[in-house]
């Protein structure tokens, strides 16, 4: 019985290695080893690899799209990325597919499998608050498809990389609350496997620990969405050391402690003073309008964008950037 043809998956599994590295050693690509080339193209020789020819086919039939996974398309911050990556695709002759997870694990795998059977030239992640697993990302790198993440990212896969400065944003909001006279800071944030919810919390921690204000665990919590704030902040406020302050992962979290925090009589920034993370238009809907940290979401999509479009156009020869957009402050009614 003859034997079927070896894939680049069947070199990989052999020689303990990624399907995509073994793909660059047979292209002679620039960011390998010599050892590994020599390594593949002698298992390929000796048990006769030969290309897919199909596939090589479909591969170069890739049409001028770019997919974007993203959790939420009606968020603001998101909403505000997307147009800036769009303004940089159409700019090159690019169209944009966006794919909304809607926080769903399995529809962000649904979504990734999607844009690799349609096959885009390139892909824009955020991840899903609830992604633990990323092998669906490396599906999409080892089809040879340019990818790049931004704001919630993993750490685990190399690519290139766009966040904002998570940690410095939340160091200067708790610092500002710090200030202006909190001396108890409650903390909501997003699952804390994340590495938006780790940067944002060591920023919280660090503030505290400047000026020596004590770490309370227990006012430290995860919750992100508004109406969970709305949920949780009345037992935090009925606590015999009730917070003067609270900082949120994000203005709808705020928008939901402000909201439980004037249902409770309690008044806002006299009693309580509050920070969201974001400045989207719901800050300015508050009464009081929230203090926030500004993430400008157009600029962190246009440098995605453009990040992808060099990969893309092998620009950038196998070389990975970590961009960061710096953060600023809002101050508004919300504290003083």
């Amino acid at each position: 019985m003859r034997k079927a043809p070896i894939t680049i998956k069947d070199i990989a599994r052999a020689l303990n290695i990624s399907p995509s590295t073994v793909s660059r050693a047979l292209k002679n690509h620039p960011d390998i080893s010599q050892d590994t080339k020599d390594s593949v193209n002698k298992y390929a020789k000796e048990y006769h690899y030969k290309p897919n020819t199909l596939a090589l086919s479909l591969r170069m039939s890739r049409n001028n799209t770019i997919g974007v996974i993203v959790p939420e398309i009606n968020n603001y911050f998101f909403s505000s990325i997307l147009s800036g990556i769009e303004q940089v695709a159409n700019k090159e002759d690019f169209n944009v597919i966006v794919c909304q997870s809607s926080e769903n694990y399995d529809k962000e795998v649904r979504d990734s499998k999607a844009l690799i059977a349609t096959r885009v030239s390139g892909v824009l992640a955020s991840l899903c608050k609830h992604t633990t697993n990323y092998d669906h990302f490396q599906d999409i790198i080892d089809s040879d498809i340019p990818l790049v993440f931004f704001d919630r990212i993993c750490i685990g896969i190399t690519t290139d990389r766009v966040v904002v400065d998570d940690y410095a944003g939340a160091f200067a909001a708790v610092e500002y609350l710090i200030q202006t006279g909190c001396k108890r800071i409650a903390f909501y944030s997003s699952p804390l496997h994340l590495e938006i919810s780790k940067n944002r919390k060591n920023g919280y921690l660090d503030a505290l620990r400047k000026y020596g204000l004590q770490v309370d665990e227990s006012l430290i919590r995860v919750c992100d969405t508004r109406e969970e704030a709305i949920i949780i902040t009345p037992e935090i406020l009925d606590s015999p050391k009730r917070p003067d302050g609270f900082f949120a992962i994000n203005d709808h979290c705020a928008a939901g402690i402000l909201y439980a925090v004037k249902l409770a009589k309690l008044r806002v920034p006299e009693d309580i003073s509050i920070f969201g993370f974001s400045d989207g238009e719901l800050a300015k809907a508050c009464d009081p309008m929230l203090s926030t940290v500004e993430q400008h979401g157009f600029e962190m999509g246009e440098h995605a964008a453009k990040l992808l479009l060099d990969k893309i156009n092998d620009i950038t020869h196998g070389q990975f950037s970590n961009k960061i957009v710096k953060t600023n402050l809002i101050i508004r009614g919300s504290t003083y």
